[in-house]
C-alpha cells in the first residue's frame, strides 16, 4: 500500500511568534521566496505533494498560488504541486485550467488542482461576486472546470457567466486530465458531491478527533459506488495542522506561540471559543494536531490513515508565522525521519 505524504501551506505572513517573543513581519516578497525554498526542500527529502493556498488578506503572502508553484516547478523534480485551495467560486474555470495546464507543462505532468469554496470570503467582493450566489457559483464553475478538463472543445451554458459555444481551451495539460481534488471542511453534502462526480477528495481536519470523519468517508464511498465510479481509482486525503521537531517537548514549545496567535485572530472573526495550552495539548493527545518528534507524528499519521482509509496525508505547516529555519527543519524531519517510518509500516499492507 502506498500512502502519499505531503505538505500544505497558506503562506502565513504576520508577526513571527517564537518562544522568545515576537519578531517583525517580513515582506511578502521574502515570504514567497521562502516558500519556494520550502517546496524545493520538500522535494529533496522525498515528500510526494505540496499544496499552496489562495488568500486575499494582509496576513497571508500568496494570492496566486500557481505563480509560486511555477517558480518551484523549475527547482523540483518529483513532487506533485497543487493548490490548497483554488477558490473556484470567485475565479474563472477557463483561466484556472489554463494556469494549471501551464504548470503541468513546467512540471512535465506534476500539477494538480484542489478546488473548494475557500475558508475565507474576501475574494468574492474583490472580484465582484455576490455572496448570495455562493452555492450556485461553486456548482456551475466546478461543472465547467470538469468539462474543460475532459474535453478540448467545450459547449456550456449556465447562470453565472457567459455561455461557451464549441470553443477550445489551450494549452492542454501534459496529463490526460488534471487531478481535481474537491476540498471540504467536512460537510456530508460535499462528500456526496465529490463521490457522485467521481472526484478525489481532501478533508480539512483541523480540530477534534479525526475519527469523526469516518461517516463522511462512508458517504463519499457510497455516493461514488452509486454513481458507478471505481473506488480503487479515487483518492481520499486529509490535511491537518502539524509540526515536527527533534523531540516531542521541543515541538510542543516551538509550535504553540504561532498556533495560539493564529487562533486568536480567527477566533475574533468567527466567534470561536478560547484557546489555551490545555486545549492545545488536548488536540495533540486526542485531536487533529500532529505535533511532536518524528516517531510520535509518524504513529499518529499511521493511526489516522488506517482509521479513515486514507491514501494521502498532508501536514499543514506553518500555522501562523514561524521562523523560516524552523519550518525548514520540520520539513527535513518529515521527509527524512517520519516518511520512512510510515512507508515501512504500509509497505506490505
Amino acid at each position: 500500500m502506498k500512502v502519499e505524504l505531503g505538505l500544505t501551506s497558506f503562506g502565513d505572513n504576520s508577526e513571527i511568534y517564537t518562544e522568545d517573543g515576537v519578531l517583525p513581519k517580513i515582506p511578502a516578497a521574502e515570504r514567497i521566496r521562502n516558500i519556494v525554498e520550502e517546496i524545493k526542500l520538500a522535494d529533496e527529502v522525498g515528500l510526494d505533494v505540496y499544496g499552496l493556498g489562495e488568500h486575499h488578506r494582509p496576513d497571508y503572502a500568496v494570492s496566486d498560488p500557481v505563480t509560486v508553484l511555477a517558480a518551484a516547478a523549475m527547482e523540483t523534480k518529483n513532487i506533485r504541486l497543487s493548490s490548497a485551495v483554488t477558490v473556484l467560486s470567485s475565479d474563472d474555470p477557463v483561466r484556472v485550467y489554463q494556469r494549471f495546464a501551464t504548470l503541468d507543462a513546467l512540471t512535465n505532468g506534476r500539477a494538480e488542482i484542489m478546488a473548494g469554496r475557500g475558508s475565507f470570503i474576501e475574494s468574492f467582493p474583490l472580484f465582484g461576486y455576490d455572496l448570495n450566489d455562493y452555492d450556485l457559483l461553486y456548482e456551475e464553475k466546478l461543472e465547467l472546470l470538469m468539462q474543460i478538463n475532459q474535453h478540448e472543445k467545450v459547449t456550456w451554458q449556465g447562470q453565472t457567466r457567459e455561455a461557451i459555444h464549441d470553443r477550445g481551451v489551450y494549452p492542454r495539460a501534459v496529463q490526460k486530465e488534471l487531478p481535481i481534488y474537491l476540498a471540504t471542511g467536512g460537510t456530508p453534502e460535499s462528500s456526496a458531491r465529490a463521490g457522485h462526480l467521481g472526484l478525489p477528495i481532501t478533508y480539512a481536519i483541523i480540530g477534534g478527533n479525526p475519527g469523526r470523519f469516518r461517516y463522511n468517508v462512508e458517504v463519499y464511498k457510497a455516493a461514488a459506488r452509486e454513481a458507478g465510479h471505481d473506488l480503487s481509482q479515487l483518492s481520499i486525503a486529509n490535511h491537518s495542522w502539524g509540526y515536527i521537531a527533534d523531540t516531542d517537548e521541543q515541538a510542543f514549545r516551538e509550535y504553540y506561540p504561532s498556533t495560539l496567535a493564529h487562533h486568536n485572530v480567527i477566533a475574533k472573526e468567527r466567534n470561536w471559543g478560547s484557546y489555551d495550552e490545555r486545549t492545545y495539548m488536548t488536540e495533540i493527545e486526542h485531536g487533529a494536531l500532529f505535533v511532536g518528534g518524528p516517531e510520535r507524528v509518524a504513529e499518529k499519521i499511521i493511526k489516522t490513515v488506517e482509521t479513515l482509509g486514507l491514501d494521502r496525508f498532508l501536514i499543514h505547516l506553518p500555522v501562523g508565522s514561524m521562523p523560516h529555519e524552523k519550518i525548514m527543519h520540520a520539513i527535513r524531519l518529515y521527509g527524512e525521519k517520519v516518511k520512512p517510518i510510515v512507508d515501512d509500516y504500509f509497505k506490505d499492507k
